[in-house]
């Protein structure tokens, strides 16, 4: 019996040390043990969120990606149902697509819009297909400062628009206002202008543009010129010589100035040389 109360007043102390010891402990460099306070928010609070405040700084940044990219072939058709296969994949579209077809070689010339985001993944899967890669340029082009300006601009035109409204309806003489609404029609020019520029370029960064080249050599054939048969040949010289013939006739007509002239200057010339004959 007293072995049972020593062993239960055992487990006692023993519990009692261990919900007394502290759960988070950090040593310092002296080997002493300080406390931690955890709370909720300490524990559900993340990291920094340092790649994502990197990434939005570089979505902050106006980019012109443009390219040219050739390729050569084996079977045409196939490679241009690819591309368009492609292009629905990554939501792009044709801005110009020629055909040309040679005794050289047959091509597809192609002007692509593609979405920026997806330009990179575009051009690979492309080079990755079948076909030799006969040239490849790439340019990017950083026009944030571009837009910055263009923003500013139209910030400031917005804000004197608004001031010459104002001022407008304030206006009291015909004068004031006609003068306040020249004003008024100039900087809403210069708005619809900065604007344009603005969204054009704003186009430029969303979708990219590359122009791409894709061909297949064809092995050179003679093929010579289709002539007539020798009678149909006989029959058109004849019908040349002829109105060649007519032509010179009305060519002859034409000058009958000069032949008058000519025959003066005989009569006279030989009356002349006759009358001296006679001296």
């Amino acid at each position: 019996m007293k072995q049972l109360l020593a062993i239960f007043i055992f487990v006692l102390l023993l519990s009692s040390c261990r919900s007394r010891s502290p759960q988070n402990v950090m040593y310092d460099k002296a080997g002493s043990v300080e406390n931690i306070p955890v709370t909720r928010q300490s524990a559900n609070t993340p990291m920094p969120p340092v790649e994502e405040a990197e990434k939005q700084e570089v979505n902050k940044k106006k980019i012109i990606k443009d390219g040219r990219l050739g390729l050569q072939v084996k079977a045409l058709e196939k490679t241009k149902l690819h591309i368009d296969t492609l292009l629905k994949k990554y939501d792009g579209y044709y801005d110009n697509e020629s055909f040309n077809n040679t005794d050289l070689e047959s091509s597809y010339s192609l002007k692509i819009r593609i979405p920026s985001t997806n330009f990179e993944k575009f051009v690979a899967e492309i080079e990755s297909g079948d076909g030799e890669v006969l040239y490849k340029e790439i340019d990017a082009r950083d026009v944030t400062d571009q837009f910055v300006d263009l923003e500013t601009r139209l910030a400031n035109k917005r804000s004197y628009l608004k001031r010459y409204n104002d001022l407008l309806k304030q206006a009291k003489t015909i004068k004031e206002i006609l003068e306040i609404e020249e004003k008024i029609r100039g900087i809403e020019e210069e708005i619809e202008s900065a604007t344009g520029r603005l969204n054009y370029l704003s186009d430029q960064v969303d979708y990219s543009t590359l122009d791409l080249l894709i061909s297949k050599s064809k092995e050179y054939k003679f093929h010579p010129d289709n002539r007539d048969r020798f009678s149909e040949q006989l029959k058109q010289s004849l019908s040349k010589g002829w109105f060649v013939f007519v032509d010179f006739v009305l060519l002859l007509l034409k000058i009958w100035p000069f032949w008058v002239i000519v025959v003066l200057i005989i009569y006279f010339w030989r009356k002349y040389k006759k009358h001296n004959g006679k001296k």
